[in-house]
């Protein structure tokens, strides 16, 4: 049997994992002196407070390496194989600390997705679709997958992209002041700046026209958004009726994600076409 362990930055919720046939590995968040399990003792409405009214800036780390440890030794010394989806690399530390826990493990196969949130969506179907396969097959598939994953964002206020340490002092300030709207996308493995725009509907346009051009709607699309969906209500208003159409799931992103992206922000994961 293959078990599928995907980290709580695909912001895949507890109550999917049934429909996925995946556990979810919770990274945790620290909000002031408490530390949460993401997706697991931490509610939206607490998260939100703190961050919003409390001005808390969240800051998160590793999931329990410990008790990942001890769950995938029980599934393969039980003779299952496990394969074990991370965030980028380039953004969490996961992939790297995972990796090296199982090095040695030749029924555990941790796959760097590269990615985040919605797309990781799409990592895991692609999985699901070759559990019959070899390890290393599976993983051939999810690789040949990933390029094709787009995410086009865009973040209501930069304040938090910058706290992050995802966006440089000089954008925040130079954005805030002249309006400008930056569409965030990943490109190999690190959030980037696709292209700015100046105003939000301008850059709400951008995304519809590009989902039209670029998106293969057989594999759905996921309407991505944090805290408020009234953002991402307006651009679905705007976008191609196939897209809409294609629409699986409308996700409010999980505090582990959406700490990073603030209050607010919005926008759609898609796969492109060949």
């Amino acid at each position: 049997m293959k078990r599928l362990l995907v980290d709580s930055g695909s912001s895949i919720k507890q109550n999917e994992c049934e429909k996925y046939n995946i556990e979810l590995i919770p990274l945790k968040i620290l909000l002031g002196e408490e530390e949460y399990s993401d997706g697991v003792d931490l509610s939206f409405e607490v998260f939100y407070q703190k961050l919003i009214e409390e001005k808390i800036f969240p800051k998160t780390s590793l999931p329990n390496l410990g008790e990942l440890e001890e769950l995938v030794s029980a599934y393969t010394q039980n003779g299952d194989e496990v394969v074990i989806l991370t965030i980028s690399s380039e953004i969490s530390g996961s992939f790297n600390a995972i990796s090296h826990l199982f090095a040695d493990n030749a029924k555990v196969k941790v796959i760097d997705s590269r990615l985040a949130v919605g797309g990781m969506r799409f990592l895991v179907k692609e999985i699901n679709k070759h559990r019959d396969c070899s390890l290393d097959e599976i993983e051939k598939k999810v690789k040949l997958l990933i390029p094709r994953v787009k995410i086009m964002a865009i973040p209501e206020t930069l304040e938090y992209l910058m706290r992050g340490g995802r966006l440089s002092k000089k954008d925040w300030i130079l954005g805030s002041m002249l309006n400008i709207k930056p569409i965030i996308t990943f490109i190999e493995g690190k959030v980037k700046v696709l292209v700015k725009k100046i105003g939000l509907k301008n850059a709400m346009t951008f995304i519809a026209n590009a989902i039209k051009d670029e998106c293969d709607p057989n594999y759905g699309v996921v309407a991505s958004y944090t805290y408020n969906q009234k953002n991402l209500d307006n651009l679905v208003k705007m976008t191609d009726p196939q897209v809409v159409n294609a629409i699986e799931v409308y996700d409010n992103l999980d505090p582990a994600i959406a700490c990073h992206w603030g209050p607010n922000a919005f926008g759609f994961v898609f796969v492109g076409k060949n």
